[in-house]
């Protein structure tokens, strides 16, 4: 009988294998061709659908999307298609589903409707035979094979990295990476590696192990960390955890911030790093126990451009859930009434 734990652990020290894998290689290749036939099929818009920790993967692709294409974005309401029964005309837009397991019957519910209406469809999934893959017209396998814990750790890591390379793939037209790019890629394996060699989230741990609940927080390409950090926080050790971006977060929410509430601040090196320190400022004026993640951070991170940074900020916060869920007494492998597929319509 394996010990509580070590499914998370041994999926979380796959993530720089991961990367690597999907670098280089087939699957690099088969990203760039489908980043070249969306680039030629010049979407005008593009509309992003997931949900839990591929949502906030879809949010990543989001961020990058409006930023390095200059495409507007949405996120889809998939109840508004399999409730509702809308059709709304998706001429001209790129509908992407993001999704593990690529089961989700909401999820694929929404890319057949859009395909039919007019959408170039394309599935991000870890399951390429998946019923989302199949209703895709173009499908990217993340490729980061069986995940053994419930909770998802190298999957949301390998759906951020192929949604990096498909959209500069799609920026450079032809789906293949600038020299410079591929040859800064090319190191966040060792990055990787070495971020998780960290002991820190451990001691932090049995520091938080008795707090009622917490708040993460961070912007720009820092937000979907935080989201993602709340919610492996809740799944595994049960804490009720709030995320906010840094900005929300000063409208109002701030007031329930003190000493008694941890707050997990992702603050990175680009502009939505910076944009956090009036945010740091008025925590730390509230007398908050604020822990940050970055590059000068507590958690500490290596300094990359901030497109990069989700790849590794997480990195240390999926460590400090399962080491919170372990001084808890709880078996992140297995949270209590999760299933690694959640059906819903």
């Amino acid at each position: 009988m394996t010990q509580p734990g070590h499914g998370m652990a041994a999926d979380i020290a796959e993530q720089p294998a991961g990367f690597a894998r999907l670098l280089d290689g087939p699957h690099a290749t088969a990203i760039a061709e489908v980043a070249a036939e969306i680039a030629a099929r010049r979407p005008r818009n593009v509309l992003f659908v997931g949900r839990g920790t591929s949502d906030h993967a879809a949010l990543y692709g989001a961020y990058l999307t409006e930023i390095r294409l200059g495409l507007p974005v949405a996120s889809a309401s998939p109840s508004a298609i399999t409730l509702y029964g809308a059709r709304p005309d998706f001429t001209g837009t790129l509908v992407v589903g993001v999704s593990q397991s690529g089961g989700s019957p909401d999820l694929t519910g929404v890319l057949s409707a859009a395909r039919e209406t007019g959408a170039l469809t394309l599935a991000v999934t870890n399951n390429p035979e998946s019923p989302l893959a199949r209703a895709a017209e173009l499908s990217v396998d993340v490729a980061a094979g069986h995940e053994r814990a419930v909770a998802a750790t190298k999957t949301y890591t390998a759906e951020l990295l192929a949604l990096l390379l498909l959209v500069e793939g799609i920026r450079a037209g032809d789906g293949r990476l600038p020299e410079a790019e591929r040859a800064a890629l090319a190191g966040l394996p060792e990055l990787a590696e070495t971020t998780l060699a960290d002991r820190t989230p451990d001691e932090i741990a049995q520091r938080y192990r008795f707090a009622p609940h917490m708040v993460t927080t961070g912007r720009g390409y820092a937000y979907p960390t935080a989201r993602e950090a709340a919610l492996k926080l809740m799944e595994t050790s049960y804490v009720p955890t709030l995320a906010f971006s840094g900005a929300d977060l000063l409208h109002g929410p701030l007031a329930m911030t003190d000493t008694d509430v941890p707050v997990l601040a992702v603050v990175g090196d680009g502009p939505g790093g910076k944009s956090m320190g009036d945010v740091i400022e008025r925590l730390r004026e509230r007398k908050a126990d604020v822990l940050t993640i970055g590059p000068a951070g507590r958690l500490a991170v290596p300094a990359v451009d901030e497109r990069y940074s989700p790849l590794l900020d997480i990195l240390p916060l999926q460590k400090l859930a399962l080491a919170l869920a372990l001084a808890k007494g709880e078996d992140p492998d297995a949270p209590r009434g999760l299933k690694k597929v959640t059906s819903t319509l």
